[in-house]
């Protein structure tokens, strides 16, 4: 259905190809996407590099264009219920597009403090399906590390959740690295309520000990206040002992602790 290249800028094409019902852009990437909905009623999410004469965002047309190549491959490597599929790569007179699943869902990263926000009504709903979400969450990255993916900027901007169907939906994950590397930043891209002590130093190593933290931070997050707190913590005393461990004397690696939630999950369920 899909060519693999066109001469027209992007959307231009996607308006042949069917209705723009939304378009996104964003104040720092550069990036800017699309829903469209074909003749058929078929929906899908478009992801661009943006105009390439760009030169606000803090990654240059290239940059953007690497990320998105990189976000293919991560798509094309793994599988997996809460990962839109990826349907074609299509490269374009500004760069490629990414021609992904349109999934239903709020975004769980804006408007935190408004009680009606997306992410005020994903806390307050009952700890089990909090729970499911973050078990679809760990098995998701338990996938992607065994194919070689390092986190990178994770936080709940990456979450989109449907309220009537009780699914989330993990997005944005390009600038996820392939194997361990070196911080090279200092002060790494990201949400500081996430990020692993390593994601702050220059030089340090980030690995899947770093994807353990960072996960874990993110149960903290909608599970509880952010902080370890064990009274404002919703989950169960298992659960609680695996994040305490994982961001504090941490986890050796990603499987270890996905072991751990899992392990803590059974006996919960028992």
């Amino acid at each position: 259905m899909f060519p693999g290249e066109i001469d027209v800028l992007p959307d231009i094409y996607l308006n042949h190809l069917g209705t723009i019902f939304t378009r996104f852009t964003t104040q720092d990437s550069g990036n800017i996407s699309y829903g469209v909905r074909t003749a058929t009623r078929k929906k899908y999410f478009v992801k661009t590099a943006g105009d390439p004469a760009d030169s606000a965002p803090y990654l240059d047309f290239d940059g953007r264009v690497a990320l998105l190549r990189n976000a293919a491959a991560l798509a094309e490597s793994v599988v997996h219920p809460a990962l839109p599929a990826l349907h074609a790569v299509i490269e374009s007179p500004a760069g490629p597009l990414l021609v992904y699943d349109w999934r239903d869902g709020e975004h769980l990263g804006t408007n935190r403090d408004d009680p009606a926000s997306a992410h005020q009504r994903f806390k307050a709903l009952p700890v089990p399906e909090i729970l499911a979400a973050l078990d679809a969450l760990y098995d998701l990255h338990a996938r992607l590390d065994a194919a070689g993916w390092v986190e990178g900027d994770f936080y709940d901007g990456a979450l989109l959740y449907d309220f009537d169907a009780h699914q989330l939906t993990v997005v944005d994950l390009d600038t996820y690295r392939q194997g361990p590397h070196l911080n090279d930043m200092g002060r790494m891209f990201g949400s500081s309520r996430f990020m692993a002590p390593e994601q702050f130093s220059r030089g340090a190593p980030i690995d899947t000990r770093t994807t353990a933290y960072v996960l874990a931070r993110a149960a903290l997050v909608l599970l509880s206040d952010t902080t370890l707190d064990p009274d404002a913590f919703r989950g169960t005393h298992a659960h609680y002992a695996v994040l305490q461990e994982a961001t504090t004397t941490r986890y050796p690696s990603y499987e270890a602790f996905h072991h751990a939630w899992s392990s803590a999950s059974v006996q919960t369920d028992g």
